[in-house]
Formats: C-alpha cells, sequence, structure tokens
C-alpha cells in the first residue's frame, strides 16, 4: 500500500498554462520562455513503505527546525516551512537581491490505515523526516499453517 496521493500547493501560484506545460514538458520548460525559475522552489521528497510504516523525507537544506511546520487536518498532512535571511552588513549595496526568503508547502492525503494520532518528525542534516505508522489492521500479518 502506498501513500493514495499528493498535492502540491507552491507558494507563489503558476498561470495554469505554464503548469501545463510543465506537466507535459517538465520542470524547466519556463526557462525555454525566459522564465528565472523562482516560482519553481518545491522540495524533493523521498516516501518509503515498510511493514510498520511510512517515512517521508522531505530536503529542506538550510532552514532550522523552528522554520519548518507540520500539521494534519483531517486525513491531509501538510508541511511548511519558511526561511528568511536577513543579512545587515552595512558596507553591502544590493544590485540584485532574490534569495532573501523561500518558502514551500507540500501536502500529502493520507491512508485511512495509518495512525496519524503518532506520527513523528525529525529534522537532522538539512532532511525533515517523518515517520507515519501503519494501523494494526494494515500491517501484514503472517501465521504458521499447521500441515496434517
Amino acid at each position: 500500500m502506498t501513500l493514495v496521493k499528493y498535492k502540491q500547493q507552491p507558494v507563489m501560484t503558476a498561470s495554469p498554462v505554464d503548469r501545463l506545460a510543465s506537466e507535459i514538458f517538465g520542470q524547466n520548460i519556463g526557462r525555454l520562455f525566459g522564465s528565472d525559475g523562482l516560482m519553481d522552489h518545491s522540495p524533493r521528497v523521498n516516501i518509503v513503505e515498510s511493514n510498520d510504516d511510512f517515512r517521508v523525507e522531505v530536503q529542506a537544506p538550510g532552514f532550522d527546525k523552528k522554520d519548518l511546520k507540520v500539521e494534519m487536518l483531517n486525513d491531509t498532512l501538510t508541511i511548511r516551512g519558511e526561511l528568511t535571511k536577513e543579512d545587515q552588513g552595512e558596507d553591502k549595496r544590493w544590485t540584485r537581491r532574490e534569495f532573501a526568503r523561500t518558502a514551500f508547502e507540500r501536502s500529502f492525503v493520507l491512508p485511512h490505515s495509518v495512525q496519524a494520532d503518532a506520527i513523528k518528525a525529525e529534522y537532522v542534516n538539512g532532511v525533515l523526516q517523518l515517520t507515519i505508522p501503519k494501523s494494526e489492521e494494515a500491517k501484514p500479518k503472517m501465521r504458521t499453517i499447521s500441515i496434517k
């Protein structure tokens, strides 16, 4: 069993044409038309299933624990991150500054076979790791059958 589906909600919304072009041609199609890729920021996610749980790994380098938020609403798990860099250097004069704020949001609809109240999160070396335990009913059951 895998996670049912996920929906990605970018911080800045792209036009429907941009989204369709990205779905057909890939994430970098906007660069062909002059986009600088500022709306493309969304962390990469790995989802691994074992007999006992799901593990979700979200790549979020440069963030601190306090910059990340994980929430459950009904059956939807939402992961948000927002990082603002403040550089107060008096001797610097910015000609162009595009990376002062980074934000993302990813949402996943969880299957009913998980224990949503037992989700654990840990942030280690730029990766947010979520462990989502399966309910006992969803775990594979093995039994020995006697041979007569």
